[in-house]
């Protein structure tokens, strides 16, 4: 069994709660509701816990983790242990007097998600009405409390032609980094790939202007590009690897190897406070089930990028091939990888059906 290093990071989804509904989000289809969530005393037992077991860094996520009353109260839990705070938000939620607190609490970094270039685009993913204009209007207030902001901007075939706006985008909001994210098909977003799969002439279009663009602005803007996995040669190295370099905490507790773990069904896995993050980090059998090589069958286990990639992204081998210990088919060595680029081809050029809206009960029915 491999011995695990302390994990670099922690994920925090403080909630699955969201004014949102984009249909490319990766939270499971069953949300949990409120009542479900975590205290914030435990989330101060785990921040506490986390730093002790050596993490670096919380991203805290959600939902829209700006709905719990007590993030203040657990980023100054984490702050006050000397982790660095990254908030993941939809930023249509908080108002100025909001940021200024979260910044008096230790705040470090904000990462503002903007579902379009333009505001039309933005109300038609997100379906929430003036929400482009908020977005812009937020991010103002992040700078103005002397917060470096990263945009987000995740692609798919409804708003990849928007990429140079994007740019543009992030230039005029006095980000300090753009990632031009190229949607993962995990929860809502499996559900909804027919209606968001781009078309690969579109995505080789967004890759010109996103290099241009970097050359560019060197020294002014960093762009990170997140590759369509349907698209590409091989596979990235899912979360670090599974197990190395970052423990998820979903909203009850439950605690994860990358935050779309549960759609494999065969693996069990453990919550907190009913045992230590480092009880789980070392013991737990969904993330000793795949970390490091020694899983591994043909063609990763004599492929030489295997300490490289970990033979890609096991959540990705389950939903395409039905065995997540298979090779990600994103991998031009995997036997199923033509059959990842078949659907892309196909989902792509077919027109796109209507959305299923993330929101409670929508993705069971």
């Amino acid at each position: 069994m491999t011995i695990p290093g302390p994990p670099i990071g922690l994920l925090a989804e403080l909630t699955h709660r969201c004014p949102l509904q984009c249909p490319y989000c990766s939270n499971p289809k069953a949300l949990l509701k409120a009542n479900t969530e975590l205290s914030t005393e435990t989330w101060l037992e785990i921040a506490d816990q986390a730093a002790d077991l050596g993490a670096l860094q919380v991203h805290l996520s959600g939902g829209e983790p700006t709905l719990r009353t007590d993030l203040a109260e657990i980023i100054a839990g984490f702050a006050r242990r000397g982790v660095y705070t990254n908030l993941i938000t939809a930023g249509v939620s908080l108002d100025r007097d909001g940021v200024a607190r979260l910044a008096t609490a230790g705040l470090d970094h904000v990462q503002l998600s903007i579902q379009g270039a333009r505001a039309e685009t933005t109300e038609l993913i997100g379906r929430f009405k003036g929400g482009h204009e908020r977005k812009c209007t937020f991010a103002g207030w992040v700078r103005e409390a002397g917060l470096p902001l990263t945009i987000n901007a995740p692609i798919h075939r409804h708003n990849i032609g928007e990429v140079a706006e994007f740019i543009d985008l992030a230039l005029a909001l006095d980000a300090d980094r753009l990632e031009i994210a190229n949607v993962q098909y995990y929860g809502w977003a499996y559900l909804n790939r027919g209606a968001l799969m781009p078309e690969r002439d579109a995505v080789a279009r967004q890759v010109d202007i996103v290099e241009a663009a970097r050359e560019r602005l060197a020294g002014v803007l960093t762009i990170d590009f997140v590759t369509p996995d349907y698209y590409a040669d091989y596979p990235k190295p899912c979360m670090g690897g599974w197990g190395a370099d970052v423990i998820t905490i979903s909203p009850d507790g439950t605690v994860l190897p990358c935050h779309a773990a549960m759609t494999i069904p065969d693996l069990e896995f453990e919550r907190v406070p009913q045992k230590t993050l480092a009880e789980i980090w070392t013991g737990s059998s969904a993330f000793n089930r795949f970390r490091g090589t020694e899983w591994m069958a043909e063609p990763c286990r004599s492929c030489p990028r295997k300490e490289l990639d970990f033979g890609g992204c096991r959540c990705q081998a389950m939903a395409v091939t039905g065995d997540a210990a298979n090779t990600d088919p994103a991998c031009i060595l995997s036997p199923h990888h033509d059959m990842m680029a078949e659907i892309a081809e196909a989902e792509s050029r077919t027109t796109a059906p209507d959305f299923i809206y993330r929101r409670i009960g929508a993705g069971t029915a």
